[in-house]
């Protein structure tokens, strides 16, 4: 199946210039998405690993079937405020500003080898941050995978040295 066919492409959302890959198509196509949960799950069997990490909001789509299908725990990294128990921030540049994200401080124990799954590969912040989260809280990132790397924003660099995977490029 080529996922290609099934993702969406918005021209000018959420600003002008930008052409969004809207994967809601994917989701809502049965087939589309578990021939996308089982080709991560596929590319996972590469690495042994106790814990998938999806970052928010759509690595959470992605993430939670992988651990699912792959009977791995699944770790949620949010934006401050969303988590309940003590949490582990950590802030990170943006074109224009910062962001910060945030995971339990007991959510990843050291020694734990871990993927980090997501839609979408851009420039490489929100990634960068949570293997920065995951690596201070001791954990082992083994595999970095996406449904999506948009290849011409170069965040692949920021990731040198990980074990990354991409079901689809652009």
């Amino acid at each position: 199946m080529d996922l290609r066919d099934k993702i969406r492409n918005i021209k000018d959302f959420p600003k002008e210039g930008i052409n969004f890959k809207d994967i809601t198509t994917v989701l809502k196509d049965k087939e589309a998405f578990n021939y996308c949960i089982n080709a991560l799950a596929e590319i996972a069997k590469e690495v042994e690993y106790d814990i998938v990490v999806g970052p928010e909001a759509r690595g959470f789509l992605v993430g939670a079937p992988l651990a699912y299908a792959t009977k791995a725990g699944f770790v949620p990294v949010r934006k401050p405020g969303k988590l309940p128990a003590d949490t582990y921030s950590y802030e990170y540049e943006l074109e224009y500003g910062t962001d910060t994200l945030e995971i339990h401080k007991d959510a990843i124990n050291p020694g734990d080898k871990v993927i980090i799954a997501d839609d979408l590969l851009a420039t490489g912040g929100t990634v960068q941050s949570t293997i920065n989260m995951i690596e201070k809280l001791g954990g082992e990132v083994v595999g970095v995978y996406f449904m999506i790397e948009l290849e011409f924003l170069k965040g692949i660099e920021k990731l040198e040295g990980y074990n990354v995977k991409s079901l689809i490029k652009y």
